[in-house]
């Protein structure tokens, strides 16, 4: 019979009575490991029930604890971190050392919440006024939910989320990914393990109809999402009109633009890892090329060579450069953009359709896959794919080139391949893109700067990680003082403004 998952609430893993199951599919060989539940409006209620009744002992809890919490996590998650990359890479598909990185952006997160005692500090003036001090705090506001997607079952969830929205001293819901929830319940249970009180971290799998709830519940006070660019702006625009606090990452098409200088195989390597990379099922992908007219030939000619050399398997082996798509949903998504592509006029010069891996042929696998001269008009060439697909654009000049990237509706990352220092420097001070990259296809900042999207690839105003990702999950509290003086004690009069004005 196929193991059926539990939900976690309170500290505790529940079975769920939902009478629908999510399967979960072995990437590489399409088979079923296990079933997830929708859970059931009141066992996602529930959760939200044990976050709020959790707040209040958590918030007072001193920071220095919190974080000692974090600590252990970290321990855990380092002496484990092979198990997690195996389980990652069996359920969602990425290769071994993708999932392996996958664990250690994880890590990486969890680093940054251990520096709260420092990224929390409020600020302090003595004598703003004559006898007036004033202090500032950063406070935890109460229940989070996190809803994440299925590409990254450890690094969005557990890392862009849990870590700083539970230190700072919040309770967290985290809505897992239902093709995906393995790495993070395994990870809620070395979190659990380390000493985190029940009801602060809990998670649930449920459908949209249940996570709406989630959208407007009164008890939650914000929401962070990663997802498409339609749920997106759902999520944002209705627990927004909620009051509550979201951060909304969507999709993206990012592009790189190559300029004739650019030295062209050491190029192609690095647009090959980056568009093939988690075969192409990250928001940070690099599927899109404007390459000047003259060394264009030369670049494809490149790229297909790389790319082809791509060693394909299973992906839980750690010699495996290029594992499978999630499942076999995905698989024909993006087997019919190919198809797309091709009526729209692309030119295919390199076919990763119909893609088998000895002895895992019932994987999902599909191959890397080069377009060239797709052109502005071709729907392709600007809407997201998410798969190992790359879509090659040939431009005159660098201006034409900053003028065809510019144009995108998304601005997640944007990337030069140069050795000019002039153009770099352009490119990074006229491009619309929230992470630039100079030659470096995939340009995610380290945890301490936050991940940046703009257009829209992003909803909301404060971005996950680094400061922002603290400002997100805390609200200040500005505190003023004045002890009585000798003119007050005489009974002096005081002005309505108590002398919080300077200026005469």
């Amino acid at each position: 019979m196929t193991k059926r998952l539990q939900y976690f609430v309170g500290g505790e893993w529940r079975d769920s009575a939902t009478e629908e199951w999510y399967p979960i599919t072995n990437s590489s060989t399409g088979e079923v490991m296990a079933e997830a539940p929708r859970c059931t409006p009141d066992e996602v209620n529930s959760a939200v029930a044990a976050a709020a009744a959790a707040f209040p002992d958590w918030r007072d809890t001193p920071l220095p604890t919190r974080v000692q919490v974090m600590y252990r996590l970290k321990e855990r998650l380092e002496a484990n971190l092979h198990e997690l990359a195996v389980l990652t890479a069996t359920e969602m598909g990425k290769s071994y050392a993708e999932a392996r990185g996958d664990i250690l952006k994880v890590i990486e997160v969890v680093e940054l919440a251990c520096a709260l005692p420092v990224t929390m500090q409020g600020d302090s003036l003595m004598n703003v006024s004559k006898g007036f001090d004033t202090v500032s705090y950063r406070e935890p506001l109460g229940v989070f939910v996190g809803i994440a997607p299925w590409n990254f079952p450890g690094m969005i969830p557990m890392g862009w989320m849990m870590p700083l929205a539970v230190t700072t001293g919040n309770t967290f819901v985290l809505k897992a990914a239902s093709p995906v929830p393995q790495t993070s319940m395994r990870i809620a249970e070395l979190l659990h393990d380390a000493g985190l009180p029940p009801g602060v971290f809990n998670l649930v799998t449920c459908s949209r109809h249940e996570a709406e709830q989630l959208l407007t519940h009164p008890d939650v006070r914000g929401v962070s999402f990663v997802g498409s660019k339609k749920v997106g702006w759902h999520v944002y625009r209705t627990a927004a009109a909620a009051g509550k606090r979201v951060q909304a990452l969507t999709e993206a098409k990012n592009h790189a633009l190559v300029l004739r200088d650019a030295p062209i195989y050491a190029t192609a390597q690095r647009i090959v890892n980056s568009a093939f990379g988690c075969a192409g099922q990250r928001c940070m992908a690099l599927p899109a090329i404007a390459v000047e007219e003259d060394i264009a030939d030369d670049l494809v000619k490149a790229l297909v060579e790389v790319a082809s050399a791509r060693q394909m398997g299973p992906a839980w082996e750690e010699s495996t450069e290029l594992g499978p798509l999630v499942d076999a949903e995905h698989q024909a998504f993006v087997t019919g953009w190919i198809e797309k592509s091709v009526s729209e006029g692309a030119q295919l010069v390199l076919d990763g359709r119909g893609v088998k891996v000895p002895g895992y042929e019932g994987g999902f696998f599909v191959g890397p896959t080069i377009f060239d001269h797709v052109t502005s008009g071709m729907s392709c060439g600007w809407e997201e794919v998410f798969g190992p697909v790359l879509y090659m654009k040939r431009v005159k000049d660098f201006d034409e080139g900053m003028a065809l990237i510019n144009s995108s509706e998304f601005a997640n990352g944007a990337s030069i391949f140069t050795r000019s220092g002039y153009h770099a420097r352009e490119f990074a001070r006229r491009i619309h893109a929230g992470m630039v990259g100079i030659n470096v296809g995939i340009p995610v900042p380290i945890s301490v700067f936050p991940f940046s999207g703009h257009k829209n690839s992003f909803y909301g105003d404060l971005h996950v990680m680094g400061r922002d990702g603290v400002a997100f999950y805390t609200e200040t509290k500005a505190v003023t003082s004045y002890w009585f003086d000798e003119a007050d004690l005489r009974g002096d009069k005081v002005g309505t403004w108590e002398g919080t004005i300077n200026r005469v």
